[in-house]
């Protein structure tokens, strides 16, 4: 990697601990009923050891934490020092000791085979490189026939949270096509097929799957949703303002209307459709692990 390269990177992560400072409180809020829904499926409960893959600034390890007590142990894994912190903030606040962050990756982790009763990873293993890749980890990482929960994203037109402004955004210009099935993003597992297909052949059985509607932003005033937006950045962000001014005012209007078209009582919410996946490990020699 280039030292341009390298700064642009480290840039763009600072960017994104400022904006999860700002805001993170309020999505851990929105989203803790998926968090809690992750955790029952995953049958998180008392002494169990939990991994926690992508974890963020600690969704959903901090709940988990609470969950299996000071007689078990919670393991959060994230690539960005700077949302661990957040976490380690987190956990410190609500007394927790039986819980440690670590900068690691997922696709190589670094942590004892057959360690773990339950792993979770909420929209996280759509971002990764080689996604086959850390569920093979992350299967070295269970015991058998311990339990792994994916949160991914369903398609475009059910998660309006990543797909509005871009929808509004293709009437004023044309905007590339969305990263294909094989390549990082938000839409990466839209379809089920190909998430179950990756983890049956790197050593699990899918056991369950199903949707959640979740809200992950909120305001009384949709202009504030539309600063998320613009905050959260992205291509889209980037495209509208390579616009003329007269354009970008046009798009922004266009998606206020749409926003309080979604108004319920005081608030504007933007969210989306979350899919639950539901794996077991199974055990090596029953299966051909990647």
């Amino acid at each position: 990697m280039s030292d341009t390269s390298r700064e642009q990177q480290e840039a763009s992560r600072a960017r994104m601990v400022e904006f999860w400072r700002e805001y993170d409180a309020m999505e851990a809020r929105l989203s803790r009923p998926l968090t809690e829904r992750m955790l029952d499926l995953a049958g998180v409960s008392w002494r169990m050891h939990v991994l926690d893959v992508a974890c963020g600034r600690g969704e959903p390890a901090v709940p988990a934490a609470h969950r299996v007590g000071p007689e078990g142990r919670v393991l959060g894994i994230d690539l960005v020092d700077g949302v661990l912190e957040l976490a380690r903030q987190r956990a410190r606040r609500e007394g927790l000791e039986n819980i440690t962050f670590q900068v690691g990756d997922a696709e190589a982790l670094q942590v004892e085979a057959r360690t773990f009763d339950v792993a979770t990873l909420r929209w996280g293993l759509m971002y990764m490189r080689t996604p086959e890749r850390a569920l093979a980890s992350i299967h070295r990482a269970l015991k058998p026939g311990g339990t792994l929960v994916i949160a991914s994203w369903a398609e475009p037109a059910r998660v309006p949270w990543a797909s509005l402004a871009r929808r509004i955004l293709e009437r004023y210009r044309e905007v590339p096509p969305l990263p294909r099935a094989d390549e990082p993003g938000v839409f990466r597992h839209a379809d089920p097929a190909g998430l179950e297909t990756a983890l049956a052949r790197n050593g699990f059985s899918v056991k369950a799957s199903e949707e959640l509607e979740v809200p992950i932003v909120e305001a009384h005033d949709a202009s504030d949703v539309v600063t998320w937006i613009r905050q959260l950045g992205g291509p889209v962000v980037k495209l509208v303002g390579e616009l003329p001014e007269p354009q970008q005012r046009a798009w922004e209007a266009e998606l206020l209307a749409e926003l309080e078209s979604r108004r319920t009582g005081d608030k504007v919410t933007l969210g989306g459709v979350t899919r639950l996946t539901l794996g077991t490990a199974l055990a090596v020699d029953s299966c051909e692990v990647r």
